[in-house]
């Protein structure tokens, strides 16, 4: 039996190393000094387990789970 050993072209040997997925959207940055509005999930809720928020013309629910988590599903 015998065994034939292939070289790389000249080049190649980068495809071999690791590299890393780009993403294809712009950063977008939030200046340091802007604060993040902050909403209580009770406020938003108010004593009910779900809440439809309407985004572009679709649909989101937002609910409590037995366990107190929130899923927010399409």
């Amino acid at each position: 039996m015998s065994s034939t050993v292939l070289s790389l072209p000249p080049g190649a040997d980068v495809l071999a190393r690791p590299f890393r997925l780009l993403s294809l959207k712009p950063k977008t940055r939030v200046a340091p000094d802007t604060a993040v509005r902050r909403v209580s999930s009770q406020v938003l809720l108010q004593g009910e387990r779900e809440l439809v928020i309407q985004h572009e013309g679709s649909e989101y629910h937002l609910r409590l789970t037995r366990n107190d988590k929130l899923i927010l599903t399409k």
